[in-house]
């Protein structure tokens, strides 16, 4: 891949010499003696390619526009200074090839929790909200604490503790895993699918995730024992947002307001098609492109004013597809096992089962051996194309 450089001709001791913006010239003879005279005379800087060795002349402007301003050096200068701001800033260089998420995001949600901010993750089912979580974890090799507000049942055991009696000690309280979570400097909690949390859950968290409280009240009376949040704790909630969604609950706007949001990208073709190789290693570039297209078709078809569909491949069913080839499971198995049963059967061919099945056809070729994959139905070549 070129690599460009601008390089800006000076007078140096009587010597022509070309320099990049931090001061650093290329290898002698790089730019012929001719070409640095002609950029010289005529006000011009010279493009270097460090890959080919290849230069020409171009607007001295290019050059200029590498030129950081005072402000920009100073803002440099005082990040270098301050480890903290030197850790935030090259974060990137930590983002693990399993997550595809922007650099700037990266950079956000690090900073975030390196500041002890409430951070909620949105973003489809399946955009990898929970395992940028658990990177960013990694990343700050910190305490950490995993709670599944989704499939809890009784918020208040799960998110304070329980009262116990026996007779010959009495009553007793038997506080949560959550209460030792909040206790403990510098964790980080994940809060995963808080938007399918209880409501009773969202009341117990409003003190604990406000930055002017930050406490865990053990008991509803108002004089009731309160557990302050521990300096440098940092939640991370996870939580799907959209009508499709229809186990989750509208969160309340007090709750949703304690949180920074950090919204998780649906990938491109492109993007995952790269992410299921990096997984499976052992599937193929063209495998993981077919997976990867056939997703992006369903997400499309899903964004258009009649879709034909009602839900859409997640990235994390991509995955599990791949993982099936890697496994020597042939496309159609695969799509038998883990694309179909998403998709409602109702309706026969203008089913989004028969739409699947047609959709799945085009990569694994209308031969002899795939004559059964309409067992359920015979569609006509007039009907492939309508729904195509």
């Amino acid at each position: 891949m070129k690599k460009l450089k601008y390089l800006k001709v000076e007078n140096v001791g009587g010597a022509l010499v070309a320099m990049d913006v931090d001061g650093i010239a290329p290898p002698n003879g790089t730019v012929r003696q001719h070409m640095l005279e002609l950029a010289f005379d005529n006000n011009q800087a010279i493009s270097y390619d460090d890959v080919t060795g290849a230069c020409r002349r171009v607007d001295i402007g290019l050059f200029n526009d590498q030129v950081p301003t005072i402000k920009e050096v100073e803002a440099s200068e005082k990040i270098d200074a301050d480890p903290v701001l030197a850790f935030i800033h090259k974060s990137p260089d930590l983002i693990p090839d399993t997550i595809k998420i922007s650099d700037l995001k990266w950079k956000f949600l690090i900073r975030s929790a390196v500041r002890s901010k409430n951070i909620m993750m949105t973003g489809p089912a399946g955009s990898g909200k929970t395992m940028a979580a658990k990177k960013v974890v990694e990343a700050l090799d910190r305490p950490d604490f995993y709670f599944n507000l989704g499939a809890t049942q009784d918020p208040r055991s799960t998110l304070i503790g329980n009262t116990h009696f026996k007779k010959d000690e009495g009553t007793s309280f038997s506080q949560s895993a959550f209460v030792k979570a909040i206790q403990t400097k510098d964790a980080v909690i994940l809060l995963d699918e808080l938007s399918r949390a209880h409501p009773e859950a969202w009341n117990i968290l409003m003190t604990v995730l406000d930055y002017g409280q930050r406490y865990l009240r053990l008991d509803e009376q108002e004089n009731a024992p309160t557990i302050p949040v521990a300096e440098g704790v940092t939640f991370i909630a996870t939580a799907n947002i959209g009508n499709e969604y229809t186990a989750t609950r509208a969160m309340d706007r007090a709750l949703v307001d304690r949180f920074t949001i950090i919204e998780m990208d649906t990938l491109n073709k492109d993007q995952e098609s790269e992410l299921l190789k990096d997984l499976h290693p052992g599937i193929t570039k063209e495998q993981a492109n077919i997976v990867a297209e056939i997703a992006s078709l369903t997400r499309k078809e899903l964004s258009n004013e009649s879709p034909k569909l009602t839900n859409a491949i997640s990235t994390r069913l991509s995955v599990e597809i791949a993982g099936l080839l890697e496994d020597g499971f042939t496309l159609p198995e695969a799509a038998e096992t883990c694309i179909y049963p998403f998709f409602d059967n109702d309706g026969g061919v203008d089913s989004e089962r028969t739409y699947m099945k047609q959709l799945v056809q085009k990569y694994i070729g209308a031969d002899k051996e795939d004559e059964n994959l309409f067992n359920e139905e015979e569609v006509s070549d007039k009907e492939y194309a309508s729904a195509s």
